[in-house]
């Protein structure tokens, strides 16, 4: 009698692919790689963060720092100042011409608008100046000469003015105000306003200011 054929089982396939024997070789990798890993990470993201930091601390003392232009008073001439039997004109306004500079120390440009300057005599103003709107580049000193004219009425209704004529010399003070703005990339934009204060000796023999005493107050 013929044996009988026994039929035997075929295997299992190995349906376990690539990605699956990575995942699990992951998992089952030891603690401490993972550990270190990870503290690798850390190590990495926080020194980009330092980085950061630092650079925006850098710039924020450096390129994105305002200050406040100086405005300086190099000197004042009077170029017009006419006598009429031993006083002033009265149908002739005095005219000073200031010589001023603006420095900006910034790492943009200073614009600002109409500049005004008053003078004052025995602490009433006698006379005003305006300079138009202008420009002072990064990090760069820009010159202006501004005209002033003094209402010879005005200053003559003190009574020592000849009296100090005669001696030789013109004591007057001079408030000039610049006011604009400085802008770093769209990103920093600051206001502001110089105020400047002198007080100026004109020597009347010699044409010329003899001392002078200018004090700066900056708002931001």
């Amino acid at each position: 009698m013929a044996e009988k054929d026994h039929a035997w089982p075929l295997a299992p396939a190995n349906t376990q692919t690539r990605s699956d024997v990575v995942s699990n070789e992951a998992l089952t990798a030891p603690p401490k790689c993972r550990h270190k890993n990870y503290a690798k990470c850390c190590g990495l993201l926080t020194a980009v963060f330092l980085i950061v930091v630092v650079t925006m601390i850098v710039l924020a003392f450096t390129v994105f720092h305002v200050s406040g232009p100086t405005v300086k008073m190099n000197g004042v001439t009077i170029e017009r100042l006419e006598f009429a039997n031993g006083t002033l004109r009265t149908d002739v306004n005095i005219t000073l011409v200031a010589d001023v500079s603006v420095k900006n120390p910034n790492a943009a440009s200073f614009r600002f608008g109409n500049t005004t300057t008053d003078i004052y005599y025995g602490g009433a103003s006698v006379g005003e100046g305006r300079n138009p709107a202008g420009i002072a580049r990064a990090r760069r000193t820009m010159r202006m000469n501004m005209t002033v004219d003094i209402v010879p009425a005005k200053i003559l209704a003190f009574p020592g003015l000849m009296r100090e004529i005669a001696g030789g010399t013109l004591t007057m003070k001079s408030y000039t105000k610049i006011e604009g703005r400085v802008k770093i990339i769209n990103i920093v934009k600051k206001h502001v306003v110089v105020r400047l204060n002198c007080t100026m000796t004109y020597n009347t023999g010699k044409g010329e200011i003899e001392r002078q005493d200018c004090r700066r107050r900056v708002s931001l």
